[in-house]
């Protein structure tokens, strides 16, 4: 496993379809989608849609009466949720930034955002930007990770906590949102509906490297002096040696405007 340390980030379309193939991400997305109640001839956004994941499901569930709109800033992004879509009439994808939404006001019946706010400069603007898209009873479908939870076992469990605190405070930008998420929303004038928490379990190795970036942040968590390098490089290598356990908590959130 030793030659996974430091590589860079993987393709963000790839992993981020990776993500949501797998058991935990087809869960609480199945969740969200269902609690969110979309019907037929719904207006729906979705922002930071990505290579367009989840606009497929959208368009089926608003039938040929509805709209789908999917919102990215990164060209590579639009370019794969357009080519994910092309034989989608009822879907647009449209260029913009999660802090200037590029639709009308009061105009959405339902908006999903899926691990985008741990991102953006400030979650409770993008919040309300989605307030002021939706009408009145419109549902809103929330979900975030909280990266203060996440746990590698390793018999070095100081070098396993130093990995999580250089996440939480170097890595992402809002690494807690998602333990905010129901508060946010009541300030941003939703009513919160439903809360779920899901621990995704990771056992292999591999597939948590790719995922939760362990080889990638440590070597720069090694760099930038905040794990000694060869502790850090014995935690990783032995991660590998006998049954691997990692985990963390995603938080989804359905509200009502």
């Amino acid at each position: 496993m030793s030659s996974t340390l430091g590589v860079a980030r993987p393709d963000q379309a790839d992993y981020m379809l990776r993500a949501a193939a797998g058991e935990a991400g087809r869960a609480y997305k199945q969740w969200l989608l269902d609690l969110m109640n979309v019907q037929e001839g719904h207006a729906v956004l979705d922002v930071g849609c990505g290579p367009g994941t989840d606009l497929p499901a959208l368009a089926e569930r608003v039938g040929d009466g509805g709209t789908v709109i999917g919102v990215d800033r990164d060209q590579d992004m639009l370019a794969q949720a357009r080519a994910c879509t092309a034989g989608l009439r009822r879907v647009e994808i449209r260029e913009g930034d999660a802090h200037a939404l590029p639709v009308a006001a009061g105009t959405m019946d339902r908006a999903k955002i899926d691990r985008v706010l741990m991102h953006v400069a400030e979650p409770a603007d993008v919040l309300a930007q989605l307030h002021r898209a939706t009408r009145p009873g419109a549902r809103i479908g929330l979900a975030e990770p909280d990266w203060d939870t996440l746990i590698v076992d390793a018999e070095d469990l100081g070098t396993s906590r130093a990995f999580t605190r250089y996440t939480t405070a170097e890595v992402v930008r809002h690494a807690t949102v998602g333990r905010s998420l129901a508060r946010l929303a009541e300030r941003a004038g939703f009513r919160v509906e439903a809360v779920h928490a899901t621990a995704p379990v990771f056992r292999d190795v591999h597939e948590a490297d790719h995922t939760l970036g362990l080889g990638r942040n440590l070597q720069k968590a090694i760099d930038e002096g905040h794990i000694d390098r060869v502790r850090g490089r014995d935690w990783f290598a032995g991660l590998s040696q006998g049954p691997f356990y990692a985990s963390f908590t995603l938080v989804s959130v359905v509200c009502s405007r």
